[in-house]
């Protein structure tokens, strides 16, 4: 037969009541409760388990980091590719168009600034579109209707 030593402990009141519910809800004693929760706090797989709780949240930090990077290169890939075929098609300007096309390029500019504003508002995003776009694509070449 097992023994056990009576130990006197002191709680904060409201702990004291979470303990009691805890026991009233499993139908076992508030001994009970504590004695499990000592032992939890004391075993060795404790600390396994908050370990392993943290490798998961590690590991979808991790998935969602590659996620980032792999958007980041598509952005700039995508710039990169907009820039080489902007320079390559665009003719340069003789002197007497220049202070023309600096005022049409300050008013598409400020347009492309409310364009990405409203995008930024309604949560529209790029490759979201990018995504669709090629997966429609996808469905349609597979679909030859």
């Amino acid at each position: 037969m097992q023994t056990k030593t009576r130990m006197n402990v002191y709680f904060e009141p409201e702990l004291l009541k979470k303990v009691e519910a805890l026991a009233l809800r499993r139908n076992i004693s508030k001994s009970a409760v504590i004695e499990a929760a000592v032992a939890s706090f004391l075993s060795a797989d404790a600390s396994e388990r908050l370990e392993a709780v943290f490798a998961r949240r590690m590991d979808k930090i991790s998935r969602q980091i590659d996620g980032l990077d792999e958007d980041v290169a598509i952005i700039g890939e995508t710039l990169s590719l907009f820039i080489r075929f902007w320079l390559t098609v665009t003719p340069p300007l003789p002197d007497s168009a220049q202070a023309a096309a600096r005022a049409k390029g300050a008013e598409r500019f400020e347009g492309f600034l409310q364009s990405l504003g409203r995008r930024l508002a309604t949560g529209d995003r790029f490759l979201k579109d990018l995504s669709r776009d090629i997966d429609s694509r996808r469905d349609g070449a597979a679909d030859p209707e």
